[in-house]
C-alpha cells in the first residue's frame, strides 16, 4: 500500500482556508490543534487566520535541532491535540514531522517557500550537537502552498528547489548504477515519481515569476516525498549529489543551501558518469534560475569542492553512487573537477 498525503493544495489564496481544510477533511473537528510556525513568514501567516482557529496553539519553532523537535514534542503532551499544523519553511517543518511522528500525531505542512523537498518527504533532518542527522518520519497528513507567500520568501528560497528536484534525474542514475553492479533492488514506481519530478522542471522555460512553474514546482516536491515514501529510502532523489552535499555540510557548514548544493554535486555526478546530453540540460536549467553550476558559484574554491567530494562517500557508508564506483584519488577528482567546470563553462 502506498502512504501519501490525504489532501494537497497548490494556489493563491490556499492558507484562507486552512480551518475548512482541518474540519472538512476530519483532521480536526474542534480546530484544537497546536500550530508550529516559523520565526518569519509563518508567524506573519498565523496572525492572519488566528480568528478562524480560536482552540488553537501557538508554538515558534527557534531552530531546526532535535532539541526543538523534543521542545514540541513535550508540548503536545500537554493536552489533547487533534493534529499539528505546522506553517513555514523546512526547518519548521522538519522538527514538526518530527514531533508528530514520535507524539503518533497525524501533521499538516503549510510551506511558505520551495528550497527542497522536504515539504512532503518521509524525513526529516534535523541539527544535534555532534552535526546533522536524517530521520525517518510519517508524511505530512495535507500539504498546503499558498503561492502568495511562496511568493514573498527570498527569491532564493524558491528558486533553490530547483536543484534539489533536478538532482533527481543524478540520483536515479546513481541507483541504477548500484543495481546493476551490487544487485541493490529499485522500485519502479519510486523512480517514476522520482524522474516525473526531475522531467517537470528541467525544460521549461518560464520561471518563478510565473504561477504556472510554481504550481509544476510545488507538484515536483510533492512527488520527490513520495518517491521516498514508495521506495522506503531517500535513495530515488539522493546519490551522489546528497553525498556531496552532506559532505559540505560537515566540512563548510553554510556554504549556500540544500538545493543549490545538490544541483552543483548532481552535475558532478553527471560529469563523471559523462552524460554530456544530460550535463548540458541540467546546466542550462540551474543557471536560467540563477542558480550555481560550479563550486566557485556556490562559495567554494576548487580545494574545498575536492575535500568535500574526498568526504563525500563516508556520509552515507550503505550508498553505492558514481562516486564509490570510481574511487578517485585526491589528483584524480582535481582532474575531474576540472573537466566538469570547462564542460559546464562550453554550454552556458
Amino acid at each position: 500500500m502506498l502512504a501519501s498525503p490525504l489532501f494537497v493544495d497548490i494556489r493563491r489564496g490556499a492558507v484562507e482556508d486552512l480551518s475548512t481544510l482541518l474540519h472538512e477533511r476530519y483532521v480536526s473537528s474542534t480546530g484544537r490543534v497546536l500550530i508550529a510556525v516559523g520565526r518569519t513568514q509563518g508567524a506573519d501567516i498565523w496572525r492572519r487566520i488566528s480568528s478562524s482557529l480560536p482552540e488553537a496553539t501557538v508554538f515558534e519553532v527557534p531552530d531546526a535541532s532535535l532539541a526543538a523537535a523534543g521542545a514540541l514534542q513535550e508540548e503536545l503532551g500537554k493536552q489533547g491535540y487533534d493534529a499539528v499544523v505546522a506553517i513555514g519553511g523546512g526547518r519548521t517543518l522538519d522538527v514538526a514531522k518530527y514531533a508528530a511522528t514520535r507524539a503518533a500525531l497525524p501533521m499538516v505542512a503549510v510551506a511558505t517557500n520551495l528550497a527542497h523537498d522536504g515539504i512532503c518527504s518521509p524525513v526529516a533532518s534535523l541539527e544535534h550537537p555532534h552535526g546533522k542527522g536524517s530521520y525517518g518520519v510519517a508524511l505530512p497528513l495535507a500539504v498546503v502552498v499558498d503561492l502568495d507567500f511562496v511568493r514573498a520568501a527570498p527569491r532564493h528560497l524558491v528558486s533553490a528547489g530547483v536543484g534539489d528536484v533536478v538532482s533527481n534525474l543524478s540520483a536515479i542514475e546513481d541507483w541504477l548504477l548500484a543495481h546493476r553492479t551490487q544487485g541493490e533492488p529499485v522500485d519502479g514506481l519510486a523512480m517514476a515519481f522520482a524522474r516525473t519530478a526531475g522531467e517537470a522542471v528541467l525544460r521549461r522555460p518560464d520561471s518563478i515569476e510565473d504561477d504556472a512553474f510554481l504550481v509544476a514546482l510545488a507538484e515536483a516536491l510533492v512527488l520527490s516525498g513520495m518517491a521516498m515514501s514508495v521506495a522506503g529510502t531517500s535513495r530515488p532523489c539522493s546519490g551522489a549529489c546528497h553525498e556531496i552535499v552532506h559532505a559540505v555540510d560537515q566540512l563548510f557548514p553554510g556554504k549556500s543551501n540544500h538545493g543549490e548544493l545538490a544541483g552543483v554535486g548532481a552535475l558532478f555526478a553527471t560529469s563523471l558518469r559523462g552524460d554530456t546530453a544530460l550535463l548540458g540540460e541540467m546546466a542550462q536549467c540551474l543557471h536560467r534560475h540563477g542558480l550555481a553550476t560550479d563550486p566557485a558559484g556556490l562559495g567554494l574554491t576548487t580545494d574545498e569542492f575536492v575535500r568535500a567530494v574526498l568526504h563525500a562517500p563516508t556520509t552515507r557508508p550503505d550508498r553505492y553512487t558514481v562516486l564509490e564506483e570510481r574511487d578517485l584519488d585526491e589528483a584524480g577528482v582535481h582532474r575531474e573537477v576540472e573537466t566538469f567546470t570547462t564542460a559546464v563553462a562550453a554550454v552556458l
